[in-house]
């Protein structure tokens, strides 16, 4: 495990060693928790971005989503009551 010095702001510091109190939880496995979490996120949209982009690329092309396919999954929500109303 490596360490990494991450200066905060007053009010920040004094709120993350409020929350440790609370939880009974050390600081520094909250920041943890915290980092590793906003990094999931990150990824996370990234990864959305990456396939809305690849998806507008190929839109209308061969690459496009079969329309039998796309007509069975939308069936399949709308029948396991998935479908966003």
């Amino acid at each position: 495990m490596k360490s990494f010095h991450v200066p905060l702001p007053d009010e920040i510091y004094l709120d993350l060693r409020i929350a440790a109190e609370r939880s009974k939880m050390p600081a520094t496995a909250i920041a943890r928790e915290a980092i590793d979490f906003w990094l999931k996120q990150q990824r996370r949209r990234s990864r959305h971005e990456a396939i809305a982009a690849y998806a507008a690329h190929t839109a209308g092309t061969s690459l496009d989503l079969d329309e039998d396919l796309e007509a069975a999954g939308v069936e399949h929500l709308f029948e396991t009551g998935k479908a966003s109303k």
